[in-house]
C-alpha cells in the first residue's frame, strides 16, 4: 500500500475529522476580512501570507495583525452581519456525510471563535468541537488583545489540540485537513493529512503532502468507496 493509499484508507475509517477554517472550510482568511471591514486590509493581508508561509511564529504574526487591527467588539458583530463568512462549496455535504457516518467533526482555526462559532452553526457541528483564538474586550467593547493562553494562539497548537482530543476521546485515526503550514505541522499527532487548495494553493504546502485535493468533492467520492 502506498502512503497515498494509505492516507485514503485512514480518511475513509477515521473516527474524527478535523478541519482547518479559512481558505479551507470557508473561502476567505477570516483576519483579512475583518482587517478590510476595519480598513486596514492592504497592511494585514501581506502578515497573514507570511504567516500562512510559516516564515514568522504564527503568534508574533497573530499579535502584529491585531494591533494595527484594533477591532472592538461591535466591528467584529456588524462583520459577521454584514458579510457573512462564504463556505466553500461541497464542505457542507462532506460534514453531513462525516456526520451520517458517526465521525466526529471539529473544527480548528487560529481564527476568531465568535466567526468559527457562526460557521460551525452553519454546518451542524456543536460549539464544543470548536478550537479557535478568543478576542477579549475592554467593557465598553474597545479591543483588548486575544486570549494567549489558547493552544491555537500559537505554533503547533493545532497538533496539540489533536494531542488532546485523541486523549479525552480515544480516538485512534485522526484526520487533519486544511492549506496552511500550521495544519501540515498537526501531523503528527494526526494520523493523517489532508491538504487542501481549493480556494488557495500554498507550494509547500502541496509539495509536502501526501494526498492534496482541490475540492470537497474528492473527498465525498472517497467516502463512497466504502
Amino acid at each position: 500500500m502506498t502512503t497515498l493509499e494509505l492516507a485514503k484508507e485512514i480518511f475513509r475509517c477515521a473516527d474524527a475529522v478535523c478541519f482547518d477554517v479559512d481558505s479551507t472550510v470557508i473561502r476567505e482568511e477570516g483576519i483579512d476580512e475583518l482587517a478590510k471591514f476595519c480598513g486596514v486590509g492592504d497592511a494585514v493581508r501581506e502578515m497573514t501570507c507570511n504567516a500562512m508561509g510559516g516564515s514568522v511564529t504564527f503568534k508574533t504574526a497573530l499579535t502584529e495583525r491585531l494591533s494595527i487591527i484594533k477591532c472592538s467588539r461591535e466591528q467584529v458583530n456588524k462583520l459577521i452581519t454584514d458579510h457573512p463568512p462564504q463556505l466553500t462549496p461541497g464542505i457542507k455535504d462532506l460534514v453531513e456525510r462525516l456526520h451520517e457516518r458517526n465521525v466526529k467533526v471539529f473544527l480548528i482555526s487560529g481564527g476568531f471563535r465568535s466567526i468559527v462559532e457562526h460557521v460551525a452553526s452553519q454546518l451542524g457541528i456543536p460549539h464544543d468541537r470548536v478550537y479557535a483564538n478568543r478576542l477579549k474586550f475592554y467593557f465598553n467593547g474597545e479591543y483588548a488583545g486575544f486570549d494567549e493562553t489558547q493552544p491555537t494562539a500559537e505554533s503547533g497548537g493545532k497538533g496539540r489540540v489533536i494531542s488532546m482530543l485523541k486523549g479525552k476521546y480515544g480516538f485512534e485515526k485522526v484526520v487533519m485537513i486544511g492549506d496552511g503550514a500550521t495544519d501540515l505541522e498537526a501531523c503528527p499527532p494526526a494520523s493523517a493529512f489532508i491538504g487542501f487548495g481549493g480556494n488557495v494553493v500554498r507550494p509547500q504546502v502541496k509539495e509536502r503532502s501526501l494526498w492534496y485535493v482541490t475540492s470537497f468533492g474528492e473527498l465525498l467520492k472517497e467516502l463512497e468507496k466504502i
